[in-house]
């Protein structure tokens, strides 16, 4: 009874991640974005391709286990080095590597030219520069005038705000050494160098608040690079904007020259 409640308690242990699979429960963040189920889909891809793999070896391991037992057929030991072995090692290797990551990276390569490197151009693109420091995001939104770095723009620090249904369209610099801006709840991240301008975009399709990380340690005080952005109603963003495009007006300096480090987006090539 025993033995038989141990192997149990194994099989639960061996099946708890397919049971979490076939819940759906991942715990990941919540995507509200418009392309986030298309990593979605090669994240589960992966692990449900693992599970299927990691099963198969405990089913080819129980069986040698169970035929082998004592007393019933003696195991024969080799090193595995006959032609025979070789082919049958490759012969499963190369289909797993076929199937599993050459699906994997047919399809990320089609949607990354098809998707995600498919830069939005149309009016109601949200456009906004990023200049990562040690230990922080600046954000810079054009304002009224559709040109960045003058007295109208909108400059934040930790935080975004845009509008629901609309593309956001990110070219992003670094002040200081490499850091990486992601939006788990987007799906989407891309490293920020300095001397170069990195882009990357997409579009919330529900509301909220959440969160803006730094996927790359960038000094001692890395866990302290965090940001929030909200995604609200097209009203609600002109709203904010048009505030914060005031109270920037009245605090413009036209010879603080560190506070202008915006740049000139169509000139960028970026």
């Amino acid at each position: 009874m025993h033995r038989l409640l141990k192997h149990l308690a194994v099989v639960a242990l061996l099946l708890s991640p397919a049971l979490a699979l076939a819940e759906g429960d991942y715990n990941r963040p919540l995507d509200v974005s418009l392309n986030g189920h298309l990593i979605d889909w090669l994240n589960t891809f992966c692990t449900w391709a693992i599970a299927v793999l990691f099963v198969l070896m405990v089913i080819v391991l129980g069986i040698a286990v169970l035929r082998h037992r004592d007393g019933v057929h003696k195991a024969k030991y080799d090193h595995g080095s006959t032609m025979r072995d070789l082919l049958l090692i490759a012969g499963v290797a190369g289909t797993v590597f076929v199937v599993v990551d050459g699906t994997m990276l047919a399809k990320s390569y089609a949607e990354l030219a098809e998707v995600f490197w498919n830069y939005p151009t149309s009016p109601d693109t949200v456009k906004v520069e990023v200049l990562a420091q040690q230990w922080a995001w600046n954000f810079r939104y054009a304002g009224p005038d559709g040109k960045f770095n003058t007295d109208d723009d909108v400059v934040t620090l930790n935080e975004m705000h845009i509008p629901i249904g609309k593309p956001v369209y990110l070219k992003i610099r670094s002040k200081d050494v490499i850091h990486s801006i992601y939006f788990p709840n987007f799906r989407t991240k891309i490293d920020a160098f300095p001397g170069a301008t990195s882009q990357l975009w997409f579009q919330a399709t529900q509301g909220g608040t959440f969160d803006i990380g730094c996927a790359q340690h960038c000094g001692v005080n890395h866990y302290k690079m965090h940001g929030y952005i909200t995604s609200e109603t097209p009203e609600q963003y002109n709203q904010w904007l048009n505030a914060f495009s005031s109270d920037g007006k009245r605090r413009w300096d036209e010879k603080d020259l560190e506070a202008h480090w915006g740049w000139d987006w169509e000139n960028n090539n970026g």
